[in-house]
């Protein structure tokens, strides 16, 4: 079928706002001295430090004074921090990531996140090689 637009059939991905609105808001807070956070979904896909969940969610700091190595690229953020003294790798998936916005006055904006039953299930494979090395356990399980 046709429409006034051209032949549906042939459609083309068109690629997410979505990273690119993460980094004109960041680039926004940075410019005018307000510190970004971002409040994340958190499964398996998510890499962070699991204490400081609450309800499936966690709100970080993205500023420059409180992480090293910040990337925001289309598929995800992944910078290191400091929790409790402790330097932590830290990866998102764009797909978990439910605001943006700064702490001082809470303008930003939120996304809806929509993590279908299969993304738990493929969970960590997803995940950057150098992540995953970081984030394998050596615990045993004692009966």
């Amino acid at each position: 079928m046709s429409n006034q637009f051209g032949d549906e059939s042939n459609k083309v991905s068109i690629p997410s706002t979505k990273p690119y609105l993460i980094r004109a808001l960041y680039q926004w807070c940075i410019d005018h001295q307000f510190t970004p956070y971002v409040s994340v979904f958190v499964d398996a896909n998510v890499v962070v430090p699991m204490e400081y969940v609450n309800k499936d969610e966690i709100v970080l700091n993205i500023g420059p004074a409180a992480c090293q190595n910040l990337n925001i690229d289309n598929d995800s953020i992944q910078f290191k921090a400091r929790f409790n003294g402790n330097p932590k790798e830290i990866y998102i998936p764009l797909t978990h990531v439910m605001a943006i916005y700064s702490r001082e006055n809470s303008q930003g904006m939120s996304f809806p996140v929509n993590i279908a039953q299969s993304t738990l299930a493929n969970s960590a494979k997803d995940l950057p090689t150098e992540i995953k090395e970081k984030t394998k356990t050596h615990l045993k399980l004692v009966k």
